[in-house]
């Protein structure tokens, strides 16, 4: 009887997974259908069931039938960025090979050669191209790139599973939440960004701050609704003159209300140290409208613009033409800042229909592809992107870190437009500086250059470059690239040259050295054995060999009869180690007399040692006896409250970090392996050190009022206390014994009751 209970509940659910699976392939095929690509059906079709069946029987963690991932992937390829049939077919099959027994050569025989490649740049690998202690998320993203300077498809169908990876990531365990979200916001936001794909930037962004901070998240998204009312009375006081105008203009318009994503509300108020309250553009207007010609839409966008200015002021430093001169990314708009007749400033973006799909789609909007092997010629920009990660990738970079840095340096980054000498216009990143000018015309020039004269009046390598600049680089053959500048580069391609060429100056100083140890053994009767050089790197206290090496080609180290005597003299007894933690805690209220430590041996602190019976799916509980044996390094200062993460190192301590730690946000994308959820359950016991920065217009007794409430009414105890006075401004810094963020919550809110101070926040 349980068995044929057992029989039928199966064949349901089967029914059911078919049902669901069929009905998500017919609105796959509902989207193509009704986009303007030729319609190829069979070999979606023939994708399709060949996914399918290479997938059979395989779920999710979520539960359903694991084909549904692959076909959520061709729908936002698909529907979302408009691709064609080409694109569909890879995301269809984007998961075989790396998850049944399929190859690319399997694909190529059955789909072709451009599908095959694609599916190719889509699949996971593991080692071979940073070494084995890189992590596998580092490997994939250069593998990824690698494939893309061929074909823009494989990214964005990898942008396309990683939307819905976090779209369905609730699914995951929290520290797989951390390390997903971690990558998403270090990695796959910027890049989207970079390819003009706004609004897939933005989930991804709130999609990522959702899970890294879901008290902060639905606090904003809380605030967002109960504003609402008060945002559309707004929009419709602010438009209605606008609609008037535009109506007596003559053109097809449509005008939208755009309200601030919950993380960009976030950032502002972290970066800013603002409330929710005190942000002003949550709400923007978007003007889109269809020119009645195509070359009139420049135009109409001016048209449109003088119109409305004459409703509102304008502010004069926020006018933003990005008509005449595109972003990077293909983004074209007039964006101006009007004030309303609430006295609240507010952005108006005026854009027509195709500048809006380019916005939204990015370049996926005017990426037509041919169906089958030939690519139409990519715009400019994109391709000179393109250019600069293969010149990128030509150099490999011994740390994933610093590798994902390197590409990510310039897709954050907006853009400044610079003259040559002879009038050409080179689009160049914000804050760039003339060498990095030099490095971007041609790495001979940036290698040798020795200066720059930026309109007509000369400057060092260091001077940064404003928009409309026109930049002459002086250069001498006996130049050469000097480690300081790595300083000053500012872009992912010049910093990757320099890299690249200083790299190849230290591995010829290391084998001058290696060839120096190797003559002073011979010459001693002693041969280069890894024990010798283990004893003589012990000696000098270098850590690496390479070191070692530098050290003696360089001259900084030179060999005498100490060294020999050190080799043949008998093994010595290991040395205590001369690491040392950092703790930020500096006591407890029993034994406040002690709070002036603030390091302490490794030696006298047992640090916890995570072993191979760790479970990293389960939340890591901090409490007061074992915070005394993690690492809290310097970089965040996590306190009990924060949303915290932990992250496990080389010798399997663990370390504690703030989620929105910029050190924590590259853990997170290049081993995210090691990263653990962390919680916290102290009740009290320890105190921390937190530091408070106030700022606010001068008077007698301020300092007073200031100390009163907190050593006074709050029972809080101030170690240490900086303030100045310059032109009736008041400034200082306090660093303040706590237990917990609420601690600090409470003494800022209680700070804000004193007139005259304008501005309190925590430093990090």
């Amino acid at each position: 009887m349980d068995e044929r209970t057992n029989t039928s509940k199966d064949s349901i659910r089967e029914a059911t997974d078919a049902k669901m699976v069929n009905e998500a392939f017919e609105e796959l095929l509902k989207s193509y259908l009704s986009s303007p690509h030729r319609k190829k059906i069979d070999i979606i079709t023939k994708a399709f069931n060949f996914a399918r069946q290479a997938h059979k029987g395989v779920r999710r963690l979520s539960g359903e039938p694991y084909i549904m991932h692959p076909l959520a992937v061709a729908l936002i390829a698909s529907k979302e960025m408009g691709l064609g049939s080409t694109s569909i077919c890879s995301a269809l099959l984007h998961d075989v090979v790396e998850d049944t027994d399929y190859t690319v050569e399997d694909i190529e025989t059955i789909f072709g050669a451009k599908i095959a490649q694609i599916v190719d740049g889509l699949t996971k690998i593991s080692g071979g191209i940073f070494g084995d202690q890189a992590s596998a998320q580092a490997e994939n993203f250069k593998k990824l790139l690698l494939t893309m300077s061929d074909d823009i498809r494989v990214i964005l169908i990898k942008i396309c599973d990683r939307l819905h990876n976090m779209r369905t990531l609730s699914s995951q365990p929290a520290n797989k939440q951390y390390k997903i979200a971690g990558e998403t916001l270090y990695i796959y936001a910027p890049l989207s960004n970079r390819l003009g794909l706004n609004k897939i930037k933005n989930e991804l962004e709130d999609l990522s701050f959702r899970y890294e901070h879901p008290e902060a998240y639905e606090s904003i998204k809380a605030k967002l609704a109960t504003t609402e009312k008060s945002r559309n009375t707004l929009f419709k006081e602010f438009t209605a003159p606008i609609i008037e105008a535009l109506d007596r203009l003559g053109l097809k318009y449509e005008i939208k209300a755009r309200v601030k994503a919950p993380f960009s509300i976030w950032s502002k108020m972290q970066n800013k140290h603002l409330t929710f309250e005190e942000i002003f553009d949550i709400l923007a207007v978007r003007i889109i409208f269809t020119p009645q010609r195509r070359e009139d839409e420049i135009d109409d966008c001016f048209k449109i613009y003088v119109a409305i200015n004459k409703l509102y002021k304008s502010h004069p430093e926020r006018m933003r033409d990005w008509v005449n001169h595109p972003k990077a990314n293909g983004y074209q708009a007039l964006h101006v800042t009007l004030m309303s007749k609430q006295g609240q400033w507010i952005e108006v973006q005026i854009r027509s229909e195709r500048m809006n799909e380019i916005a939204e789609q990015g370049f996926a909007a005017h990426w037509k592809y041919k169906e089958g092997d030939v690519v139409v010629e990519e715009e400019g920009e994109l391709n000179d992107w393109l250019r600069t990660i293969k010149e990128i990738l030509d150099d490999p970079q011994p740390d994933a870190m610093d590798f994902l840095d390197t590409i990510k340096l310039n897709l954050f980054a907006s853009e400044i437009f610079v003259f040559t000498p002879k009038g050409e216009i080179i689009t160049m990143p914000a804050g760039c500086t003339a060498l990095d000018f030099a490095f971007q015309i041609h790495t001979f020039i940036g290698s040798h250059c020795i200066g720059a004269k930026v309109n007509h009046k000369l400057v060092p390598l260091s001077h940064k470059l404003q928009s409309g600049d026109q930049v002459e680089v002086l250069t001498s053959k006996s130049q050469h690239v000097d480690a300081s500048w790595i300083n000053f580069a500012t872009t992912a391609k010049a910093k990757a040259k320099i890299q690249a060429i200083l790299r190849r100056d230290v591995r010829e100083i290391q084998k001058n050295g290696e060839n120096i140890l190797k003559e002073f053994l011979e010459k001693n009767g002693l041969e280069l054995t890894t024990s010798n050089l283990d004893r003589l790197c012990e000696f000098h206290d270098i850590s690496k060999p390479e070191k070692f090496f530098y050290s003696l080609g360089n001259k900084t180290i030179i060999l005498s009869e100490k060294d020999i005597d050190e080799l043949l003299d008998k093994k010595k007894s290991g040395t205590p180690s001369k690491w040392r933690k950092f703790v930020p805690f500096l006591g407890t209220d029993k034994k406040k007399e002690k709070a002036s430590q603030s390091q302490i041996d490794e030696d006298s602190v047992e640090l916890i040692t995570v072993g191979k019976d760790f479970n990293r799916k389960k939340p890591f509980y901090v409490n007061d006896e074992l915070i005394h044996r993690l690492i809290f390094p310097t970089c965040c200062h996590p306190i009990p409250g924060d949303d915290t993460l932990g992250f496990i190192d080389n010798r399997n301590h663990i370390e504690i970090h703030q989620r929105q730690c910029p050190v924590a946000n590259k853990l997170k994308s290049s081993f995210g392996n090691r990263i653990i959820d962390v919680k916290w359950d102290t009740h009290r016991q320890t105190l921390f050190a937190a530091t408070i920065q106030i700022t606010g217009v001068d008077r007698v007794g301020l300092l007073n009022e200031v100390t009163s409430v907190i050593s006074g009414q709050l029972n809080v105890n101030m170690k240490k206390l900086v303030v100045s006075c310059d032109d009736g401004i008041f400034d200082g810094s306090i660093q303040l014994m706590i237990h917990d963020r609420n601690d600090v919550r409470v003494i800022m809110e209680s700070l804000k009751n004193i007139a005259g101070l304008e501005e309190i926040r925590q430093i990090q």
